[in-house]
């Protein structure tokens, strides 16, 4: 369920804001991980050739976890971004507080997406209804009652009004 005057995004959309030095910064990680598991099984001389072998999978897990762990500090650097908020600092908050937890408090404490007008493009809260540089209504109101409409509604919940039309 998205959040209400946030648009919904799809996880490929997501994905795309991740800037491409990232990924391979990630795909770095993820083959040191892989070659220094293959150098311990290899250089292994105590006699059980099994005991590193069986630890093969989890180099593998552990590659795999520091390369989304790597993905996902370079989402965060570049969504604060792209939300109006402080790119470096929550970059370091994410990467510098232990176990994940600048993770979370990320996620929890980010700012809703920053819209434009569409009328003149000028930057808009989410919780606007008129532009401030244009006066754009943002959000339909019932002409009687002046109070909000959703989008698609023919009568006012709140008056009973007819409105204009379906309201869009």
């Amino acid at each position: 369920m998205s959040a209400k005057n946030e648009p919904s995004t799809r996880f490929t959309d997501e994905l795309r804001i991740i800037s491409p030095w990232t990924y391979i910064v990630a795909f770095l990680i993820f083959a040191l991980v892989m070659a220094g598991v293959a150098f311990a099984i290899l250089n292994d001389n105590s006699g059980a050739p099994f005991s590193l072998i069986a630890l093969a999978p989890l180099g593998l897990v552990a590659g795999t976890a520091m390369a989304c762990y790597c993905l996902l500090i370079g989402y965060i650097n570049r969504d604060a971004g792209r939300r109006g908020m402080s790119r470096l600092a929550w970059t370091l908050v994410a990467v510098l507080v232990p176990y994940a937890l600048g993770i979370v408090l990320y996620f929890v404490l980010r700012k809703p997406r920053v819209q434009s007008c569409p009328q003149c493009n000028t930057a808009i809260e989410p919780s606007f209804g008129f532009c401030p540089s244009c006066r754009y209504r943002l959000t339909p109101v019932c002409p009687h009652c002046q109070r909000g409409v959703q989008a698609g509604d023919k009568f006012c919940p709140f008056c009973g009004g007819q409105l204009e039309g379906p309201v869009s």
